[in-house]
């Protein structure tokens, strides 16, 4: 199922990674394990954050996607389901309003 991980990193101990010269080898160690379909990096409420498209095949996967960011930087990570237009076009739309209309 395609997820969006969205990884909200504080300031701790991120800053201190990125004055010792680790966090870059940090993130790419991350991303070479999780190996997200496309990754993004922003603001997010005044602080760093990644989101990451990824595939979770059963929900025992979320540590493996999870715990690198916890373990590594202490950010809060989030998992939202996402479909593609293809998977909106199989949710049967048309069908369910008929059904729900008022």
């Amino acid at each position: 199922m395609k997820m969006l991980l969205t990884a909200e990193i504080p300031h701790e101990p991120f800053n201190s990674l990125v004055r010792s010269g680790k966090a870059g080898e940090v993130m790419d160690r991350i991303l070479q394990a999780i190996k997200p379909e496309a990754a993004y990096f922003t603001e997010q409420d005044g602080t760093r954050c990644g989101i990451f498209v990824i595939d979770l095949k059963a929900p025992s996967d979320v540590p493996t996607f999870a715990e690198p960011f916890f373990l590594n930087f202490n950010a809060n990570c989030k998992f939202r389901i996402v479909m593609s237009p293809e998977d909106l076009q199989k949710a049967g739309l048309e069908a369910l309003g008929k059904k729900w209309a008022a």
